[in-house]
């Protein structure tokens, strides 16, 4: 049997509030919802998926770093920090295997400093507006692009 191969689904602010935090917006999904839906479908597609989510931007630049020292593809919701830094940018541009970005809702349907992101240009590629779905997808996009 082959071993699974590891994926790391990355979220930053605000994201563990997920179910309580404006609904209306992301949904009533909660973050331990968010987090079986991953594992569930990862393990369909042959994953193994591990959720973080941090409030701290450095830390999400060390988990980015550890994804580039380990060849590892990331699912990443940089959430706040999509719009202005450059610390993430530069530690998800050094990536050694896919990154796709995701978003709950649709940034360019919100306000305007939300139409900016610094990480797309570095991505793999990016889905938003899909709900928590937008994970699956990304997870889905992931099983068919090459290690």
């Amino acid at each position: 049997m082959s071993e699974l191969r590891r994926v790391l689904v990355l979220n930053g602010p605000n994201l563990g509030r997920l179910g309580s935090r404006e609904p209306d917006v992301y949904g009533s999904t909660s973050y331990a919802g968010l987090v079986k839906a991953c594992e569930q479908t990862g393990a369909e597609l042959g994953f193994a998926v591990e959720v973080r989510e941090t409030n701290d931007e450095g830390e999400l630049v060390r988990w980015l770093h550890e994804a580039a020292d380990g060849k590892i593809p990331v699912v990443i919701n940089p959430a706040a920090f999509t719009h202005y830094s450059y610390a993430l940018r530069d530690a998800a541009a050094q990536r050694t295997a896919p990154l796709i970005e995701v978003h709950i809702s649709n940034p360019h349907a919100r306000e305007s400093f939300r139409h900016t992101s610094v990480i797309s240009a570095i991505a793999s590629g990016t889905i938003a507006g899909f709900g928590v779905n937008s994970y699956l997808l990304a997870l889905r996009a992931l099983s068919e692009l090459p290690e």
